[in-house]
C-alpha cells in the first residue's frame, strides 16, 4: 500500500492472475510454503499478501473474499503466527520457520534472561510479566494492566510492537470485547499472547542450540529462493 498524490493506492492482481491468492486456506498455505509473509507491500516486489489479492476485495468484511478479515482467521487458526514482525509492520509467519525467527530476533535469550542481564526495558518487563500464566489479553488489557496511560507508562505501542519483532508476543487472535453481561460488543481488537503458550516451549524455541547467525542464513537463503529480487540491504531491513 502506497501513498501517491495524497491517496493511498493499494498494489493487488487480477483475480484470474496465476499469482492471485483466492481464501484464507490458499493464503494460510502460501505462507507455510515461502515461511513468511508481511501484509503489506514493501521494498520487495512481491513480497506481502497485499500484492498477492484483489485490491477492491480489501475491507469489504466479507470473510470469503477480504484479505483484512483472513489475517484474523489466520491468527486465530494457530497453524501460522501473527504479529508485528517485518520492520515493524504486520504478517505472518510459519510454524517452520518461527523457531528461526526467534532465535536470530531473541538473540538466543528467553525474556526473562534478557531483563536478568539488563538488555529488556522496564516497560517490557511490566507487559511480559502478565504473560507469564499463558494468559491471553486484550491489547486494552495489556495497556491497563500494565499500567500504561495519561498518568503512567508511556509509549505503549511501541513497545507492544517491540516485543512483536522480538517475537516474545504474537498476536494469537482478534477478538470482541465483552460488557458485565457477557454480552460481545464493538469491533474484533488484538489478543496477544506469548507463543510459546500457544505453541510450546520447545517448539518456540527449537532453533536455540545453533548461534542465531546460522538461523539468520537459513531465513535468508529462503528469502532468496522465494524471492530472488530481495537485496541484502532490503532483507535486513525486513527480516533482521
Amino acid at each position: 500500500m502506497g501513498n501517491e498524490n495524497g491517496e493511498w493506492i493499494m498494489h493487488g492482481v487480477g483475480e484470474s492472475d496465476p499469482k492471485c491468492i483466492h481464501s484464507p486456506e490458499e493464503l494460510e498455505r502460501f505462507v507455510e510454503q515461502v515461511g513468511f509473509l508481511p501484509l503489506f507491500a514493501n521494498e520487495v516486489p512481491g513480497f506481502s499478501v497485499e500484492e498477492r489479492t484483489v485490491s477492491h476485495h480489501w475491507w469489504t468484511d466479507d470473510p470469503a473474499v477480504d484479505p483484512w478479515r483472513w489475517r484474523q482467521i489466520l491468527a486465530a487458526g494457530g497453524r501460522v503466527a501473527y504479529g508485528k514482525f517485518f520492520d515493524k509492520k504486520a504478517g505472518f509467519i510459519s510454524l517452520r520457520y518461527l523457531p528461526y525467527f526467534s532465535n536470530l530476533r531473541r538473540d538466543g535469550y528467553d525474556f526473562d534472561a534478557l531483563w536478568d542481564d539488563g538488555k529488556a526495558s522496564h516497560r517490557s518487563k511490566k507487559i511480559m510479566d502478565l504473560f507469564t500464566g499463558g494468559a491471553e489479553l486484550y491489547s486494552s488489557e495489556v495497556r491497563r494492566l500494565a499500567g500504561f496511560g495519561p498518568d503512567g507508562e508511556k509509549n505503549f505501542e511501541g513497545t507492544v510492537t517491540a516485543l512483536q519483532m522480538q517475537t516474545y508476543l504474537v498476536v494469537r487472535d482478534f477478538r470482541r470485547r465483552v460488557n458485565k453481561q457477557g454480552l460481545a460488543y464493538g469491533w474484533p481488537v488484538a489478543v496477544y499472547a506469548a507463543p510459546e503458550s500457544v505453541w510450546g516451549y520447545d517448539a518456540v524455541t527449537a532453533a536455540y542450540g545453533e548461534p542465531p547467525e546460522a538461523s539468520r542464513q537459513r531465513i535468508y537463503e529462503q528469502m532468496r529462493r522465494c524471492f530472488p529480487a530481495a537485496t541484502d540491504r532490503q532483507m535486513r531491513r525486513l527480516l533482521g
